[in-house]
């Protein structure tokens, strides 16, 4: 099995990586401090095996999985014990282990890897919708808007705020409904109040995307399908 392994701390995963070269089943691939950085390399290739920190900055363990449209089997490799219970929610996890690490116990962990088939967590595959404008309601005329061409959506209040390309349109609606109407494999709803062309991000920096000069705020819960939906390189 070829591996990766991912912690934020460089001691935990030297020793991960000396366990795992004593076993000659496993091919170790890549070590990773962060989530983000597996990502990109998992956008590339293919893995049998992650073994996984839980807590690390930013983006958790259990955010990264999330994050996988295709999980291999995993190993969480944790300081805390009172993940477990949550861990075993996700059929991709074959095994829980505490730091400090003991051999005994990673080895049969390996072995439990080996005997259990593989079982990815299904993600729902947004469908997409064939219409390409809608119209509002605006001072009693029905006007146009082409959907590409959208890039911010904002509730206020009782109105939504639709900011596009070239002009901006104040609605009477709400955001659930202009929601139902958006393709979801190009808009994502990324904060309570905001919608966002995933198209037309220019920059992300921790909890803010850049969509031509407006700053976005990311919520924690949807950040993890926001960095799923990302082409890392």
């Amino acid at each position: 099995m070829n591996c990766i392994i991912i912690d934020d701390e460089e001691t935990a995963r030297a020793i991960i990586a000396h366990m795992v070269v004593n076993y000659t089943d496993l091919k170790l691939e890549e070590q990773f401090p962060s989530a983000i950085s597996a990502m990109k390399f998992l956008n590339q290739n293919t893995v049998d095996l992650i073994f996984l920190d839980i807590h690390m900055p930013d983006f958790t363990g259990f955010d990264f999985i999330q994050t996988l449209k295709d999980p291999p089997k995993i190993i969480l490799i944790t300081s805390d014990k009172n993940f477990a219970i949550e861990a075993f929610e996700y059929e991709c996890i074959v095994d829980y282990l505490v730091k400090p690490l003991n051999e005994e116990r990673f080895l049969k962990a390996i072995q439990k890897a080996k005997s259990i088939a593989t079982v990815s967590k299904k993600i729902p595959v947004p469908q997409q919708d064939t219409n390409k404008e809608f119209y509002v309601n605006i001072d009693r005329r029905l006007i146009k808007i082409e959907i590409t061409s959208i890039l911010v959506v904002e509730a206020k209040g009782d109105y939504i705020y639709i900011k596009t390309d070239t002009k901006n349109y104040t609605v009477h609606s709400t955001l659930k409904k202009i929601e139902d109407k958006l393709p979801q494999d190009i808009f994502l709803k990324v904060h309570r109040s905001f919608i966002i062309n995933t198209t037309k991000i220019v920059d992300i920096e921790d909890n803010s995307i850049l969509i031509g000069k407006d700053i976005i705020p990311v919520s924690r819960t949807n950040r993890v399908e926001l960095m799923r939906r990302l082409n890392l390189l």
